[in-house]
């Protein structure tokens, strides 16, 4: 297998809590803690996890609008550690989940596009000319939509628009951070066979965030399933979504609506509660508190839940499966697949 494009290392994005007069530190909110993958060329990772999960923050540190608290990110073997620069900047975009709030008002969908263009001094003599075929490459009439503004077009239009813009300088990865998530399910299946389409011409590598796993069975290759900061199931499309082995990825996926011929009865697992407030993780399995597993083990097993948080780990040196490995699975849990 090459290099990856993509490798992140233990990323961490703590945000201070700060009390008091004097505003000292008094803790941090773990948005992200502790998080490592690779990204193949070509390939769709998608992130799922409920919301508050730290999906978004991870996309933003990882793209370098945000600043990581500890942790690295190596974009093509070059190492991020002194912050993005302009060509990674280049190479790297985000298509934003709402297109009603990320396009200027006042500026027309040719300048919008352009803009990358004009930031980058990219294109002078064909400019016009280049952002009215990369219209055309997303669906959308130039001719029509080039002098159009923002209010004139449709929630779907605006995607396009939004998703030409990210495609203006050519970048071998995009973020999407909730791509369809604001648009009507009429209008989603266009946009998602729009990027299929992308990728599969122009070698694109997505990172994807989504909640909607009807989503992420449609354009991911994997999936990691993110709990309040971290990742507990890493692995192929088919294998983390038809055949879950972390306790959070049963629930999260028993609570997806399934058209059935038959009535059945309610396959949901129901966790207690909400989940832990992120500036205060629970101590062990982050999960513990909620898990439906523990519940059916005794006493000294569930003892280890609560003191030991199991590592996302997949093989020990010389190749032996280690704990929470299956056909190439990750799974951050004592019990699990066993």
């Amino acid at each position: 297998m090459s290099d990856p494009l993509l490798s992140v290392r233990d990323l961490k994005r703590h945000y201070p809590v700060r009390s008091g007069i004097l505003k000292r530190q008094t803790g941090a909110v773990r948005a992200v803690d502790g998080v490592s993958f690779d990204l193949q060329r070509g390939e769709t990772l998608a992130i799922v996890g409920e919301s508050g999960c730290g999906k978004s923050t991870l996309a933003e540190t990882v793209i370098g609008l945000d600043e990581p608290t500890d942790g690295e990110v190596i974009f093509d073997g070059d190492s991020l550690a002194g912050g993005a620069d302009k060509a990674f900047r280049r190479r790297v975009q985000m298509v934003f989940q709402d297109p009603f709030s990320t396009l200027n008002e006042r500026m027309t969908v040719g300048r919008i596009v352009a803009e990358p263009l004009v930031i980058h001094g990219e294109r002078e003599d064909d400019r016009a000319g280049y952002v009215r075929d990369l219209l055309e490459t997303v669906g959308l009439d130039p001719d029509r939509h080039y002098d159009a503004f923002p209010h004139e077009l449709s929630g779907g239009q605006r995607q396009r628009v939004g998703i030409a813009r990210a495609l203006a300088l050519d970048p071998d990865l995009l973020v999407l951070d909730e791509p369809v998530s604001a648009l009507d399910v009429s209008v989603r299946a266009g946009i998602l066979e729009l990027l299929r389409d992308l990728q599969e011409e122009r070698g694109l590598t997505y990172l994807l965030i989504s909640h909607d796993v009807s989503v992420v069975r449609q354009v991911a290759d994997r999936v990691a399933v993110m709990y309040l900061g971290e990742f507990v199931e890493l692995g192929g499309l088919e294998t983390v979504l038809d055949d879950p082995a972390h306790p959070y990825t049963e629930a999260l996926l028993s609570s997806v609506p399934r058209v059935r011929a038959e009535p059945q009865p309610d396959e949901r697992i129901h966790l207690p509660g909400s989940p832990p407030d992120p500036a205060d993780p629970p101590e062990g399995c982050r999960f513990h508190p909620r898990c439906h597993l523990r519940e059916r083990l005794d006493d000294d097993a569930a003892a280890r839940c609560v003191a030991e948080d199991p590592a996302l780990t997949e093989r020990e040196e010389g190749g032996e499966p280690r704990r929470g490995a299956d056909d190439g699975r990750t799974v951050a849990c004592h019990y699990r697949p066993e």
